[in-house]
C-alpha cells in the first residue's frame, strides 16, 4: 500500500474513532501475529516498532519506541500491559485519545462470533511485539 493510501486509511479510521464508531478494518487471520502488527500497527509504530512509521509524523505526539518496552519495565516484557494497551482497557496517551484508535472492539467485529478468535489475535500481536525488543 503506497503512503497516500495509507494515510487516507488512517485519517479515514481516525474519523470514524472520533465519531463513535469503529472504524473497518482488513480482517487478518488471528494467528499470525507479524501480519495483524503489519495491518495495523506499522502504519504509525514502523516495521520494526521503532515509532517511526509512514503516518506518525502526521500525530500530534510522538510515538513510543515499542523496542525499548522490555529495558523500560526493569527488563521483563510487559505483556499484560500491552495487551491493555492494544485493547484500550488502558488507556494510555496515544491509545486513550483520538490519535489512535483502539484495536480491541475493531477486533470484535473482525471475528464479531468468536471471542476466542479475538483473544489469539491480542495474544499473537503482543508476542510479535515482544519479538521486537532490543536485545
Amino acid at each position: 500500500m503506497n503512503r497516500s493510501a495509507l494515510l487516507l486509511s488512517f485519517v479515514s479510521a481516525l474519523s470514524l474513532t472520533a465519531a463513535g464508531k469503529q472504524p473497518a478494518a482488513p480482517y487478518t487471520f488471528p494467528t499470525s501475529g507479524e501480519k495483524v502488527y503489519q495491518a495495523y500497527c506499522a502504519s504509525c509504530h514502523g516495521a520494526k516498532g521503532l515509532g517511526d512509521g509512514p503516518v506518525a509524523s502526521s500525530l500530534k505526539a510522538p510515538l513510543p519506541d515499542l523496542t525499548t518496552l522490555t529495558r523500560r519495565n526493569q527488563g521483563k516484557y510487559p505483556d499484560a500491559r500491552v495487551a491493555e494497551n492494544i485493547q484500550g482497557e488502558a488507556m494510555s496517551h496515544a491509545h486513550g485519545t483520538a490519535d489512535m484508535p483502539v484495536w480491541g472492539p475493531v477486533f470484535r467485529t473482525l471475528d464479531s462470533r468468536s471471542e476466542g478468535a479475538t483473544k489469539i489475535r491480542v495474544y499473537n500481536l503482543v508476542k510479535h511485539i515482544e519479538t521486537l525488543q532490543a536485545k
